[in-house]
């Protein structure tokens, strides 16, 4: 299974079954203390973004979860809460706990008030990390809604990216989700970091030995950097597009910390629905849809390109094309997965 990766292309690989990959995450997270329904539900993303080409929130982030477990960071034994404030808005708090359910529960709550009122929003606070956002708009999305999901904060704990024209990290990388329904292939869902590389790319292709494009990293100097090395020695993340990322992160950091309050853990979130029923019946949308995206599709491609492709699209295909299909892991990131799954005691498959 090949996916498009901002490593660079010597990188070694290995196959990998789903299976054998699906087990060791489920045996970790068993490992380290969590529910069962937890230990499926963040196997099953992973594996989910691994087979969307996502590498930067696939399987190697089950290395990262097993030290957040053993230093404490993320706790096993809670799980996340629905409730509403004083004031009536609808929050989840995650308890400390890894991310991923805490957002389910957001994304199902949020749709269901949305369809009932039209438009609904949820908070998210005290969650570890919650995977590959993307998802969870396109899951939204599927639903007839249009999905805003907006993080940040926790600048102390998280300095990874530097504002644009600086040279010292300062913010994190405040990533941004929107899915919305589009045309005969499904919905469009855009998912990014407010920086040139969503960190996952920097952490994986350190383990990976792999170094990174151009525009990503600087070191702490300010210098261009390729070397994931460089960053963990004090350098920085850059913005994507310079000031225009750099806006947009000063916008998330606004709303994650001055408008929803301190932040725990990782991150806080908003997430908007807005019930498109409201404006148009799905199916004239839908064909308005399909004649905007059809126009991009068709675009002469530029010097360099195959063609133009619509957001998400890619990721759709990528996972039908390799829904249980080996996966194609860095050498050096499966190893260090296999040494975590043998010290805990996970049966291996064979090597």
């Amino acid at each position: 299974m090949a996916n498009p990766s901002k490593y660079s292309p010597d990188t070694r690989r290995v196959s990998v079954s789903a299976r054998d990959a699906h087990k060791i995450i489920t045996g970790l997270m068993a490992h380290h203390g969590c529910a069962p329904e937890v230990c499926k539900d963040v196997a099953d993303h992973l594996m989910d973004s691994e087979f969307s080409g996502v590498e930067s929130h696939g399987v190697w982030r089950i290395h990262q979860y097993a030290k957040y477990y053993e230093t404490g960071y993320l706790r096993a034994n809670t799980q996340a809460r629905l409730y509403q404030n004083d004031k009536g808005a609808w929050l989840v708090d995650g308890g400390g706990s890894i991310g991923i359910p805490a957002m389910s529960i957001a994304v199902k709550n949020v749709v269901a008030r949305a369809k009932d009122t039209g438009i609904a929003a949820i908070a998210l606070h005290d969650v570890g990390h919650t995977g590959r956002l993307g998802r969870f708009a396109e899951e939204a999305a599927d639903q007839g809604m249009l999905l805003i999901i907006i993080g940040g904060g926790g600048r102390e704990n998280w300095r990874l990216v530097a504002p644009y024209g600086g040279a010292k990290p300062l913010m994190s990388t405040n990533p941004y989700a929107i899915g919305i329904p589009g045309g005969d292939h499904g919905p469009v869902v855009m998912d990014f970091a407010t920086s040139a590389a969503a960190a996952g790319w920097v952490y994986g292709a350190q383990i990976a030995g792999a170094s990174l494009p151009d525009g990503v990293l600087i070191d702490k100097e300010g210098a261009p950097t390729n070397n994931p090395d460089d960053y963990f020695d004090g350098g920085a993340i850059l913005t994507a597009g310079g000031p225009k990322g750099y806006a947009m992160a000063v916008a998330a950091e606004m709303i994650a910390e001055a408008m929803l309050g301190p932040v725990t853990t990782e991150c806080n979130w908003l997430m908007i629905a807005v019930d498109c029923g409201l404006y148009r019946e799905a199916s004239a949308m839908q064909k308005t849809a399909e004649s905007i995206l059809a126009e991009l599709r068709h675009c002469p491609p530029a010097q360099g390109f195959d063609r133009v492709e619509v957001p998400g699209e890619r990721e759709r295909a990528a996972r039908d094309r390799n829904q249980d299909q080996p996966i194609e892991l860095p050498v050096a990131t499966w190893l260090e997965i296999l040494e975590l799954a043998r010290e805990a005691g996970v049966s291996l498959p064979m090597e």
